[in-house]
């Protein structure tokens, strides 16, 4: 009886639900609270369902669930909820992923960390993706590996039992003893996984980390699927992939925008792409570079899930560190390279760097010449042998139109690889896809950042390769919209509050190409100590995004977001994007990022009613 009613009631909220829960790629910081991801959503929907009330309007206003559908959102929370409770589960035992392998790797990594055995049990056949040679020979995770017949026993283990199950209905898990983990399986949606019993209590926030740094929930369209199958409605209204045509005009698309005649990869975010090239590096070094230590060089206020992404590989892999390129704030992006590519070849140690250009959130960019110089610089190990050659690993999210890699461009001669968030300019907003494209000298490292791509099942969805084939033609007029949007802007901040400083790029980078929509905002201050002056400042950032998005509601938004079609998004790094870089590495400024497509004027206006306020 309290099945139906509840399935009931999610039929009614799949009629009534707000447009955004499925078509919306970020969410309002206003109304979220980190610490309580989906559970603060979660305990105001259930209240919502306890009283029968599924109207639209009460929906809208219950808190957001992740400030991010890459790591969640309202459909897969429900979806996840539904399942619990059918099984008389926590909701946070129930995890919804978008790939059916990462799941599997989540356990075995916090497993890994734990010095504990797993044994992997499957009926029917494992998922396609799923490759147990390389994940042990180059993830370093053991596991036993069993193939049973459906219904069999399975006995105690000293240790984790994994089991997965292939099946149409993914909702359903047939809860059998001596099972830690069980993870239902389908080739379109994804997966569902299932954490059994109080003892693996501590596994569900490493999984959930897991699925925010290396992978994506359940896609919004995915989990709508699920919920209707789950109700007994159809969901066979869906329209039918045209995949190949889709994602042959993205390639093209990409070789276009890129400039590189090399063949790109498109996983479902960026982090997903960002793993695979980090995972596929790794493999080419433990193949071709036997013994040598690996050195993964980020910035250390560089965007939270780069960040984070690259220490979590190296927790992982003994002969891999992590270290520091110091790159914007006063130091120079092509002077730290230097220092470390020169530390690491006395090591005689293999490096790859990770860098923005522009950077984040300051939005600098180095001197190119002199980058391709000291990357191109032949380096000599201790013993006087020729050091390995980095490979520079480009995000050029903020401005994707540059061309970086094609045959005559800056980075053409040195190993390169750059990749882009789709959920900013590629898609304007709509998909969470991100793609990476190599140059001819680093063509060959392509194969092993397919392989993993795939092994991890995070290639894009048929709807994210469809929004993209859809959106990347108007890409770059998009972005030069947008750019005369944001110059205009800053000029107006400029003449208007003059004692602000404000990060964009000048006029003279802008005539090279470097035209991005995003602008950092270091409003002027006062106070007797500099704890006084922080805190001003940090609450006067609070005033000004919070009468931006009260006097213009329909346009601007307190988002991490950019590079989106319509409106104006603000937010404040260190809150938001470097959640997890370290605190004395965060940003406390506003960051504005402008669309083609927004009133100006008002926006104008309501910046000029802020600085009479002061």
């Amino acid at each position: 009886m309290e099945d139906t009613k509840m399935l009931n009631y999610i039929k009614e909220v799949v009629a009534n639900m707000p447009t955004g829960w499925l078509n919306l790629t970020t969410h309002r910081l206003d109304i979220y609270d980190e610490k309580l991801a989906k559970t603060q959503f979660l305990e105001q929907f259930e209240a919502l369902f306890n009283d029968g009330n599924s109207e639209s309007s009460a929906l809208s206003a219950i808190p957001t669930a992740y400030d991010y559908i890459r790591l969640g959102h309202p459909l897969s929370c429900i979806l996840e909820w539904a399942i619990a409770n059918l099984h008389h589960q926590k909701s946070e035992n129930v995890i919804s992923f978008s790939s059916q392998t990462v799941p599997v790797l989540a356990i075995l990594r916090k497993n890994l960390l734990d010095n504990k055995n797993t044994q992997v049990i499957y009926t029917g056949e494992l998922p396609e993706s799923f490759n147990a040679d390389v994940i042990e020979r180059i993830y370093g995770y053991k596991f036993d590996l069993k193939n049973v017949e459906k219904g069999a026993a399975i006995s105690a283990f000293d240790g984790s039992t994994i089991f997965i199950s292939q099946q149409d209905d993914i909702c359903h898990f047939d809860l059998i003893p001596n099972v830690d983990f069980f993870i239902n399986t389908h080739a379109d949606f994804g997966s569902v996984l299932l954490v059994n019993g109080e003892q693996n209590a501590g596994h569900v926030s490493e999984i959930q980390h897991v699925r925010r740094r290396e992978t994506i929930a359940m896609t919004p369209i995915n989990s709508l699927a699920v919920l209707n199958i789950l109700t007994g409605q159809s969901s066979s209204d869906t329209q039918k992939s045209n995949r190949e045509a889709d994602k042959a005009s993205v390639l093209d698309s990409i070789n276009t925008v890129t400039g590189a005649n090399t063949k790109a990869l498109v996983g479902s975010s960026g982090l997903s792409i960002q793993y695979a090239i980090m995972m596929g590096l790794i493999h080419d070094a433990l193949e071709n570079h036997k013994g040598k230590d690996i050195k993964i060089i980020v910035p250390p206020n560089c965007y939270g899930g780069t960040n984070d992404q690259a220490r979590r590989v190296a927790a992982c892999i003994d002969n891999v560190e992590v270290m520091d390129l110091p790159v914007d704030g006063g130091n120079d992006m092509v002077q730290s390279i230097d220092l470390v590519l020169a530390k690491i070849a006395k090591e005689d140690a293999i490096p790859y760097i990770i860098a923005e250009i522009p950077t984040n959130p300051r939005v600098e960019v180095p001197d190119l010449i002199n980058l391709k110089e000291v990357l191109s610089k032949e380096r000599k190990t201790a013993s006087g042998e020729t050091a390995i050659d980095p490979v520079f690993i480009l995000d050029q999210t903020f401005c994707p139109n540059v061309h970086f890699l094609g045959e005559n461009d800056i980075l053409s001669t040195v190993r390169a690889i750059s990749y882009v968030s789709g959920s900013k300019f590629p898609s304007g907003g709509k998909c969470t896809a991100g793609y990476c494209v190599a140059n001819k000298k680093s063509e060959s490292l392509m194969e092993k950042i397919d392989l993993h791509l795939r092994l991890c099942d995070n290639e894009a969805t048929d709807l994210q390769m469809e929004l993209l084939a859809k959106q990347l033609p108007s890409m770059n007029q998009r972005i030069q919209d947008a750019y005369i949007n944001t110059r205009e802007f800053v000029n107006f901040i400029n003449d208007t509050l003059p004692a602000a400083k404000i990060n964009f790029v000048s006029e003279e980078l802008a005539q090279q190409g470097f035209t991005p929509s995003v602008f950092s905002l270091d409003l002027p201050t006062k106070g007797d100590t500099d704890a006084e002056r922080e805190n001003y400042k940090r609450e006067l950032n609070h005033t000004l995004i919070n009468l931006m998005i009260n006097e213009i509601p329909n346009e601007s938004k307190y988002c991490v977001s950019y590079g989106q079609l319509n409106g104006c998004y603000w937010t404040i790094p260190a809150t938001s994007t470097q959640g997890t870089t370290k605190e004395g590495d965060k940003d406390y400024i506003a960051r504005v990022a402008l669309s083609p497509n927004m009133d100006l004027e008002l926006h104008k206006k309501v910046f000029l009613d802020f600085v009479e306020g002061i």
